[in-house]
């Protein structure tokens, strides 16, 4: 089964928005200056603390969501080329492989720790760090319930 696929943009910005976000540490993080933020306004609230903590969570809030919501996605999408190329994606039954103009690349599936599955794109992990981001916008549902048997029988866990 194969497809051509570029880039686009916004949805790219999206999934590596996912990505940051489905992280076990920086929900943990968010979790954090959440409780934080919250108890330092019940306490600000009650006369219990000066209102310099509160306002010390509000700017720890506000800048983890600016990071994670703007910074990073942006930085990643900038420094990638990869988003530039148009591909055309090969999904077989023993491995994947990627063709642009310049080349191709194939990972047979046990190369993959896992993946998953945002509302426009697949992400396949190599690790908790690499991945590789597969536009789905554009095939059909057919397609995309044939790709995710692939990738279930081929990487296993999702």
């Amino acid at each position: 089964m194969q497809f051509g696929f570029v880039y686009d943009k916004k949805k790219t910005i999206q999934a590596l928005r996912y990505h940051f976000i489905s992280r076990k540490e920086i929900r943990l993080l968010i979790i954090v200056v959440n409780v934080f933020a919250i108890t330092s306004a019940i306490l600000f609230y009650f006369k219990k603390i000066r209102p310099e903590y509160f306002l010390l969570g509000s700017i720890m809030w506000l800048l983890i969501m600016i990071a994670t919501w703007f910074i990073l996605p942006y930085a990643v999408y900038k420094k990638t080329a990869m988003f530039q190329h148009r591909f055309i994606a090969h999904f077989l039954t023993e491995k994947l492989i990627l063709e642009t103009e310049a080349g191709n690349a194939s990972w047979e599936w046990n190369k993959f720790q896992r993946y998953t599955e945002s509302p426009n794109c697949f992400h396949l992990y190599f690790n908790t760090k690499s991945f590789l981001i597969i536009p789905n916008d554009n095939i059909s549902d057919e397609m995309r319930h044939e790709i995710r048997g692939i990738l279930k029988k081929g990487i296993g866990n999702q």
